[in-house]
């Protein structure tokens, strides 16, 4: 189905969102129609960030939002669809569009299966009627349940509709750019040989699948890293509770800006606990480039600055590799928390392969090396 046929069908002019891959062709349309406008169109920080812009919309306008995400996100948007949006609360209508993720039978990545497995039951639980868009369904059949679905929105209840992969269609080209020149897998590798054989915890995405392709090419050993493949925004929090618990061993988060926004509260807890031996690298490209490269408002803000009001005792930006060697080292004996920004170009290689191992097995590989610390 032409992605346009589904957005005149919902008939909205308001929608707030996380990219997602599954919904590339709708994001592409949008930032194609719109770009980051906020009469009509925003990418939140997160899922339930969305959900409470599309109330607030809604309290404004008395106009029905829309919300897109990947599956993944139903976890942000538990709390603002149970406790403001219901029917039983605030009685606020969203219409929400989620990319099907690890779909039972679709061969997908290990974070997805078991959201796959749930995704629908999740929308059930939280009493949103869905109907699921594959290839095969007709404007006709969108038409009649969309017919279905605006009864249900005019008693304050929320609808969703559940995206197959490939079931949207765009042909219009977007391209995602900065002006950042250094590479992020150049970037980690780089990251990579000054951590030496610290333990390292990488971040969702292109990130964690350039430091296993790293160490591959290296010859070394996976057992080094913890490849946060899912939970996205949490690999600091992560690498927090490693870095308590091993107070004599540094160790380095390697960490993306759509990441960090996604749960900044992060930074706050990391800042207040300030462990001495950790290190945070958080990789700004501005873009959530792993799901197609639309734009966070990363490269708009002060992170540097907003890590030293968090706590951080240092926090430096750099956009060279001459001031990324020179920050990497001296981090590993400044023994304070640090973050390190560092400014990166939109991109990677077509051949960008995926971990060989299983998470299971990452898991136990990691856990097993930090007996030995």
């Amino acid at each position: 189905m032409k992605v346009e046929s589904l957005v005149k069908i919902i008939g909205s002019d308001f929608y707030t969102g996380v990219p997602d891959s599954q919904l590339k062709a709708l994001c592409n349309y949008l930032m194609n129609t719109y770009g980051i406008d906020p009469k009509h169109h925003i990418i939140a920080a997160n899922e339930g960030n969305c959900a409470a812009l599309a109330a607030g919309y809604h309290l404004a306008t008395d106009k029905v939002p829309v919300v897109y995400m990947q599956n993944s996100g139903e976890g942000n948007i538990i709390n603002p669809v149970a406790s403001l949006l219901n029917d039983k609360v605030y009685a606020i209508p969203v219409v929400f569009i989620v990319g099907w993720r690890g779909e039972p039978g679709i061969h997908d990545e290990p974070q997805h299966i078991y959201q796959g497995e749930v995704t629908v039951k999740l929308l059930e639980d939280m009493d949103i009627a869905s109907f699921v868009i594959g290839k095969d369904t007709t404007e006709d059949e969108l038409e009649s349940k969309m017919g279905e679905f605006r009864e249900i929105l005019k008693t304050g209840k929320d609808v969703a509709f559940v995206i197959r992969k490939g079931a949207l269609e765009y042909s219009e080209k977007v391209v995602y750019k900065n002006d950042n020149k250094m590479v992020r897998e150049d970037i980690i590798k780089h990251i990579a040989k000054a951590a030496g054989e610290d333990p390292i915890v990488s971040t969702t995405g292109k990130a964690s699948r350039e430091l296993f392709e790293t160490r591959t090419a290296n010859g070394q050993s996976h057992k080094y890293d913890f490849l946060t493949v899912g939970s996205m925004g949490h690999s600091s929090s992560i690498a927090l509770g490693v870095a308590l618990n091993k107070p004599g061993q540094r160790i380095w988060c390697i960490d993306g800006d759509g990441a960090v926004l996604m749960h900044m509260g992060s930074m706050a807890l990391l800042g207040y606990n300030k462990p001495s031996n950790l290190v945070h690298v958080v990789i700004n490209n501005g873009a959530h480039e792993t799901v197609g490269g639309m734009p966070t408002v990363a490269s708009e803000i002060d992170l540097v600055a907003i890590a030293k009001a968090c706590g951080y005792p240092y926090a430096v930006s750099v956009d060279s590799f001459e001031d990324l060697d020179k920050e990497l080292e001296a981090a590993k004996s400044r023994d304070q928390l640090s973050l390190v920004e560092v400014k990166c170009s939109i991109g990677a290689r077509d051949d960008l392969g995926r971990p060989t191992t299983t998470a299971l097995e990452n898991k136990q590989n990691f856990m097993d090396y930090l007996k030995t610390l």
